[in-house]
């Protein structure tokens, strides 16, 4: 049997033994944010931040922050040198970072297929453990022109694009997460990282940035989430300073794969397993096609011109419980649970951070402990400003591809080519 809490960006287990139809954009609600929606004290005083977080479950108020929900939402200024919007898609360049990941691979081969000259930054050894090698990177992505390089080094980044042949960017996809969420990964890819593409894609003359960042940023308790923070705030001080250059940052919710990990355990006869009533938080779930769509769109859409897009999958939202009993329902088989006391990961993140003080290696496992538990209590919505509660109502649905239509394709086909990530809490 196995737990199995899982993010995004994360898949995290405690084992005890083993067409092109798309919503319209204009049913999408839109959020505006101006620049720095957060005033953090990023990375130096997580642990005060996790305290005020802590003190009442409530979102963090912007401080300077003015967050707007409308499906009608303008952006106050429009870029002044955005001419490659006029032009064919095989005349935009559009370099691609983190194509190799989950979703990256997925963007790349939208942008294909919908004309676009793409250049898409790879590692030599890529996927989880580097267990792909050029040949099989240029086989994944066929159609895109493959440059291989690192990204957390800047001089490496640009020299690479140089020596490739790279002469002008027109708008810069930004895919790249941590895989695992661990402190100093976190600030290397999901900062660092991506803001190296950023400054390349600037210099090769890119005037528009589209970032995958995730919607758990809205209530920044862990390493990663503030790291995106602080480069979305940095992005959009980059689109004050310069009226010609704009970005769209995409929140999406919980991906299919996050919520597979049970799926071939409940076929063989195992419990599904959930912590509390299996109710304490709900996502719209949504496919890696829909939302590679989604990001596409942001390329060229003039409506994604500097927002933060919130996005869902289709459908209701749906709690971990009403996820389980779908499973059985499409197994023929009576509902069998076991429902985990959330305290047993408070406790255990407890222990970890005692620990921490005396051994620092530690601090990874640590961060590894909040993760799972924050997947396991907090809601991948739209989180009310007003309020501070999430909302399904105003989180935006796009797509057509539904989670019980996922489930099927796995009972019948299995979890190949969906690995739920690196780390194992036990």
């Amino acid at each position: 049997m196995s737990i199995s809490t899982t993010s995004p960006c994360h898949t995290f287990s405690l084992a005890k033994s083993q067409d092109h139809f798309r919503s319209n954009p204009q049913n999408l609600s839109l959020i505006q944010v101006n620049p720095f929606p957060y005033t953090l004290p990023f990375h130096s005083c997580s642990s005060k931040l996790y305290k005020n977080f802590s003190k009442n479950n409530k979102l963090l108020h912007p401080t300077n922050a003015s967050i707007t929900s409308s499906s009608t939402s303008t952006v106050e200024k429009s870029p002044t040198n955005q001419a490659f919007r006029s032009k064919n898609p095989k005349d935009i360049n559009v370099l691609v970072v983190g194509s190799t990941g989950y979703i990256g691979k997925f963007v790349v081969k939208e942008l294909v297929k919908r004309g676009f000259n793409v250049i898409a930054v790879a590692r030599e050894k890529s996927g989880i453990k580097g267990k792909y090698g050029k040949e099989e990177t240029l086989s994944q992505l066929n159609g895109a022109n493959v440059c291989f390089s690192g990204v957390t080094d800047l001089d490496e980044l640009e020299r690479n694009l140089e020596n490739f042949g790279v002469g002008s960017i027109d708008v810069v996809v930004s895919c790249l997460a941590s895989r695992n969420g661990g402190i100093k990964d976190s600030w290397l890819i999901d900062y660092e990282a991506t803001k190296n593409s950023l400054t390349a894609g600037r210099k090769f003359g890119a005037v528009h940035f589209v970032l995958l960042s995730a919607i758990c940023v809205q209530k920044p308790l862990l390493e990663f989430q503030r790291a995106k923070l602080k480069f979305e705030a940095e992005l959009m001080q980059e689109a004050e300073k310069d009226e010609g250059f704009s970005y769209s940052i995409v929140r999406p919710t919980a991906f299919f794969k996050s919520l597979g990990g049970q799926v071939e355990l409940v076929k063989d006869g195992k419990p599904y397993v959930m912590f509390g009533d299996g109710k304490l938080c709900a996502c719209k779930p949504m496919s890696e096609p829909d939302l590679a769509s989604f990001i596409v769109d942001s390329v060229l859409h003039e409506d994604k011109i500097n927002q933060v897009l919130p996005i869902g999958g289709p459908g209701k939202a749906l709690t971990p419980l009403e996820q389980g009993e779908m499973l059985f329902k499409l197994l023929g088989k009576e509902p069998k649970f076991i429902k985990v006391p959330i305290e047993i990961m408070d406790f255990a993140i407890g222990v970890l951070d005692f620990l921490v003080k005396v051994f620092p290696s530690l601090e990874d496992a640590a961060e590894f402990g909040k993760i799972g538990r924050y997947y396991a209590a907090e809601s991948m919505l739209v989180l009310d400003p007003e309020t501070g509660d999430y909302s399904a109502e105003k989180t935006p649905s796009y797509g057509r591809d539904t989670l019980e239509e996922f489930f099927q394709k796995v009972l019948t086909e299995g979890m190949a080519g969906q690995e739920l990530g690196d780390q194992t809490l036990i």
